[in-house]
């Protein structure tokens, strides 16, 4: 199962009590050895790679030196989908029998076309048709990176295949376009079952649902409702939970962050949430994540850009890649090499001598790449 990203041994000391700070234990059956094992050939696991545009290739380099240099038991199957033209069909379905096969992938970003002409979103299929339903992102404050709040330290949980992601418009008359959100009370309950298993198994003390139910009083109303009845089987636990309409959210957020600690809400406004938290810690290159089912994980950068303006420039912030890598590998067992790569991460961000440009540095990605092998 998912278990912490951050190293106990390199947590920052803050205000609040230190506690298992971040990934997975949590809502959805334990995928033991016994049930849905992932792909494993001599004590090696098979893990699909898919890079993704923009600077994937090259954070995910960083990944594979990293695990190459520590001699991760992993072996990659690799997949260099691309979503900048429809052409990729084809591979993109190889990628995805490949992670139906290894239970277990790693991937960057891949970007989806605005035009109208262009395909659908590839990420969103790969959360569709595998069902990996929970999105995870982790915002927490990092020792050696102050930003404008410290003591940040929440995580987001965001349903992943229905709401205004479902891909259902049309246009009924010239001008006029229908774009129908699916909310479903099973997906609802399955994702905030989730968001207070997870609090349990991470020793958070609150769950916030995060709603527009005064609006669509019928389709974020059964979110909500749904949520609220679930909270009440969690009321023995301990864990508080409350609500907050979206657009409070965002301010709260940037006024007050210290004030959340689990949140979960649909699709799309953990897609705008995610990209704030980010914003709060210090950017999208160092905030980890995943997506995660009943059988199926595939982990990725939290905060979903690819970064095409910076791509071949060797400038990217590889963190948030190395991060959800380490999720990957606690994912599968591997806690001590996992814990080592993050403990050499967290330490070179520390010591602040070698940053890379979002940081406020000058450091290349490989730069970077080379100073946490050095720690190893």
């Amino acid at each position: 199962m998912l278990r912490s990203a951050l190293s106990a041994a390199v947590r920052p000391t803050l205000a609040k009590p230190a506690r298992q700070a971040t990934t997975l234990a949590a809502g959805y059956p334990r995928v033991s050895a016994t049930d849905r094992p992932a792909t494993k050939y001599g004590g090696t696991y098979t893990v699909t790679l898919i890079p993704g545009d923009g600077v994937g290739a090259e954070i995910t380099d960083s990944v594979k030196e990293i695990f190459q240099h520590v001699n991760a038991p992993i072996e990659w199957e690799q997949y260099d989908v691309s979503g900048m033209s429809s052409s990729g069909e084809a591979l993109f379905k190889q990628a995805m029998d490949s992670l139906k096969r290894n239970k277990v992938g790693l991937k960057g970003i891949l970007f989806t076309p605005i035009s109208q002409s262009g395909h659908i979103s590839w990420n969103v299929a790969m959360r569709q048709q595998l069902d990996i339903y929970a999105s995870v992102v982790l915002c927490k404050s990092l020792p050696g990176f102050p930003t404008r709040h410290s003591n940040v330290d929440f995580a987001i949980i965001r349903e992943n295949t229905e709401g205004e992601y479902s891909g259902l418009e049309h246009q009924s008359y010239p001008g006029v376009v229908e774009n129908l959100k699916v909310s479903t009370r099973a997906k609802a309950e399955r994702i905030s079952r989730f968001a207070f298993d997870f609090a349990l198994k991470n020793g958070r003390k609150k769950v916030t649902c995060v709603h527009k139910a005064n609006i669509m009083k019928l389709g974020d109303g059964l979110f909500l409702n749904t949520f609220r009845r679930v909270a009440e089987d969690y009321k023995s636990s301990g864990i508080e939970f409350n609500d907050m309409i979206v657009d409070n959210t965002s301010m709260q957020l940037v006024a007050r962050p210290q004030q959340f600690d689990v949140m979960v809400m649909p699709n799309l406004y953990g897609a705008i949430v995610s990209n704030i938290g980010a914003a709060l810690v210090g950017g999208p290159g160092i905030v980890p994540g995943c997506n995660v089912g009943r059988e199926y994980a595939l982990f990725e950068p939290g905060c979903r850009h690819v970064a095409s303006d910076i791509m071949g420039t060797n400038t990217a912030n590889p963190t948030a890649m190395i991060l959800s890598a380490t999720m990957m590998l606690r994912h599968l067992g591997l806690d001590s090499i996992a814990n080592n790569i993050a403990a050499a991460t967290f330490g070179v961000i520390n010591e602040a001598s070698v940053r890379t440009a979002d940081m406020g540095g000058s450091a290349t990605t490989s730069d970077f790449t080379s100073a946490i092998i050095k720690k190893l």
